[in-house]
């Protein structure tokens, strides 16, 4: 699971900042800010080869650096159920040389431009990726073009990187964070592949190199993949080399479509943790995916609701009560789908009393639109991160694979700043309403049981 580490760290930041002025500073009236500016996308070209390959080539920055990442619409989505963690061992494998290149030789190689070479399996994408010095740009393109289209995948590696990928899950399912959240999407998604976040140490066990190749063989083609090039570049060497390098790359599979339709699934879940400090909560529901005329109307109310540093829920369980350090909300997004949920670690004493004031704060903003000032503030700090996250080579091609990735459309990119302040208070209370509904959420808590059950008996569905 990939969490906005970056935006937190912004976030606690900011809040330090604040807490730790003089008494005297904070009395001032700061000046008007700027109005927000939208972002304005470098010129850039993009195209496809005759095998389906599409090319997105972003000259960017002053740094003579570029970024090279290869997205491909493979992930866990595409494992088959008596095969879970397959995508995981295969990520691991392809680390491990090329038909030409030994595992020492193809590191080597990516350290003599400067970089190293990155592999990260998703649920729905993979992504393989380098950072290197402007003038091996082309040579980066051969490099990820060869860990593509010729993996060793030896046979030698495959029993030490079994153990490895069981020593993760083992090391992973020792957290009461991953317990909540394996429980909450097998709640929310029952059998569809989004419900399976983590294989089990079985299912790694029972892997072979045989499923590995058979996974590569149904799901790795050129018309599943994307390249994004984006910094300081030599254009003309750049194309040249993705066209020798990937032309001969067969089509491939198509993309598979395999969107789910979670229902709200009102219950209350509790994984017993005896004798533990804290009780973990994850809470939420299906809600309006990517693209919708709703979502970044939703996005908005979720930053103000819980998932900015000065949120009300935040303010509320964090710094008002002190139930909590690090309570976040989030969208969670995925292929034409999405979920809202509620994230707090809090003391074991105020389990119950947590989820009162969370959902108090929701069942407020349903009822009274906030202030003008206070959307003005989430406006401005959703503006400012949305600048940063297009600051870096790295984090602009993120951005496009996300927009590319959902379909979102050239403009998504240049538009997100105006229709983010062309949000008003009257519609943060109709998505609230309309969206974060307590009475169809499912909640799922692991902590002690002996200590929270009477907790929670106020939340738990009539039958």
């Amino acid at each position: 699971m990939k969490k906005t580490i970056v935006q937190l760290s912004l976030l606690v930041l900011a809040g330090t900042i604040l807490r730790t002025a003089p008494a005297c500073a904070q009395k001032q009236t700061p000046p008007e800010g700027a109005p927000a500016k939208s972002f304005n996308l470098p010129a850039s070209e993009t195209y496809t080869l005759p095998n389906g390959m599409k090319v997105t080539l972003v000259p960017y920055g002053i740094i003579p650096k570029a970024a090279v990442s290869i997205a491909l619409d493979a992930g866990s989505l595409n494992e088959r159920r008596d095969r879970i963690g397959v995508s995981d061992l295969t990520g691991d494998l392809f680390k491990e040389g090329t038909a030409t290149l030994t595992s020492q030789q193809l590191a080597e190689n990516a350290a003599r431009m400067g970089s190293t070479l990155q592999v990260s399996i998703g649920s729905d994408q993979s992504e393989f990726s380098m950072d290197v010095l402007q003038e091996f740009a082309p040579d980066a393109v051969r490099l990820l073009g060869d860990v593509l289209q010729h993996p060793r995948f030896p046979e030698s590696e495959v029993a030490r990187l079994k153990n490895d990928l069981q020593r993760r899950i083992a090391t992973e399912l020792a957290e009461p964070q991953t317990v909540a959240e394996i429980r909450f999407r097998k709640l929310l998604y029952g059998d569809h592949p989004y419900g399976t976040i983590l294989p089990t140490e079985d299912d790694a066990k029972k892997l072979a190199l045989q499923d590995v190749k058979e996974f590569y063989d149904a799901n790795f083609g050129a018309q599943r993949a994307h390249i994004y090039v984006a910094g300081k570049f030599d254009a003309a060497a750049v194309k040249k080399a993705i066209a020798e390098t990937f032309e001969n790359w067969a089509k491939g599979p198509a993309k598979l479509e395999n969107v789910p339709s979670p229902k709200p699934n009102h219950v209350l879940d509790l994984t017993d943790r005896p004798d533990a400090p804290q009780s973990t909560i994850v809470l939420g529901l299906p809600v309006t995916p990517p693209g919708t005329p709703d979502a970044i109307p939703l996005s908005v109310t979720n930053a103000l609701l819980g998932g900015s540093f000065n949120s009300r829920i935040t303010a509320n369980i964090r710094e008002q009560k002190g139930y909590t350090y690090s309570p976040y909300s989030e969208i969670s997004r995925h292929y034409h789908t999405a979920y809202w949920a509620q994230h707090a670690d809090v003391t074991t004493q105020y389990t119950g009393p947590s989820l009162k004031e969370i959902f108090g704060e929701i069942e407020r903003l349903q009822k009274e639109p906030p202030s003008s000032l206070e959307l003005k503030g989430i406006q401005s700090y959703l503006s400012g991160v949305f600048v940063i996250q297009n600051s870096s080579r790295d984090a602009l091609i993120g951005q496009l694979q996300y927009v590319d990735f959902q379909g979102l459309g050239g403009d998504y990119l240049k538009n997100y700043v105006p229709r983010v302040n062309a949000v008003t208070t009257a519609d943060v209370q109709k998505m609230t309403e309309k969206y974060i509904k307590p009475e169809e959420m499912t909640i799922v808590v692991v902590g002690d049981k002996a200590k929270i059950s009477d907790q929670l008996a106020p939340f738990t569905p009539a039958k």
